[in-house]
């Protein structure tokens, strides 16, 4: 409740002070905070509801948070006035799209410098890029892929449709039962080879001790 003696406080600035967390009820009062910048900080999660009660964020700068690893889906729940995100060169590896589809009003958002992993999980969030593009200013072109290592260090926007082909292959009733007759067949086959191995084993040894005999 610190914020509530600054009801008409317009910007807070808490970049560059090693905060690795924000205290529950912080913005209560700060009804008219429109910008906060913490990035430079050691923020490593964004949980649910953490500006909720600054429903009047217009820009939110999270930016140079390296160990930042998650952002909770309802982070930004509550701030529909938001204009600007800055989620840039953090530890970003995945976003779940829920955290920004509660943003109607965003229109600028960077998600450069993050390790970003292209699996199919992304595919949702770059569709909603793809999207907002032409009236979202972005720097999704810089924004680029550390992984899997086939499109390491492809940029986001580069990823098509066609990228997550596989992430859509389902295996029909006679795929199943192929596979499991292709198994069967398999598994009869190793036996047969295992049998008829040690057949000739077998004769091989009865051959040779049979020699042996004749030898003598």
């Amino acid at each position: 409740g610190y914020l509530g003696c600054y009801g008409q406080l317009r910007a807070l600035d808490l970049r560059n002070n090693s905060l690795a967390a924000l205290p529950a009820g912080l913005f209560r009062g700060a009804r008219r905070l429109a910008h906060l910048d913490l990035s430079y900080n050691n923020f490593s999660l964004v949980p649910a509801d953490m500006f909720r009660e600054a429903s009047a964020l217009l820009r939110l700068d999270l930016s140079h948070n390296p160990g930042l690893r998650r952002v909770h889906p309802q982070a930004f729940r509550g701030l529909a006035q938001l204009r600007e995100l800055d989620l840039s060169y953090g530890g970003l590896a995945a976003l779940s799209l829920d955290a920004l589809e509660g943003l109607p009003g965003l229109v600028g958002l960077r998600l450069g410098g993050n390790p970003w992993l292209c699996g199919c999980a992304m595919e949702p969030l770059l569709k909603w890029l793809r999207g907002r593009i032409q009236r979202c200013s972005s720097d999704s072109q810089q924004a680029e892929c550390w992984a899997p290592p086939e499109v390491a260090g492809a940029p986001l926007l580069s990823l098509t449709e066609e990228s997550f082909q596989a992430c859509h292959l389902t295996l029909t009733l006679d795929d199943y039962l192929f596979i499991a007759f292709v198994g069967f067949v398999v598994s009869i086959a190793s036996v047969a080879t295992n049998f008829l191995l040690g057949i000739t084993a077998n004769c091989c040894h009865r051959w040779s001790k049979a020699s042996e005999d004749e030898d003598v």
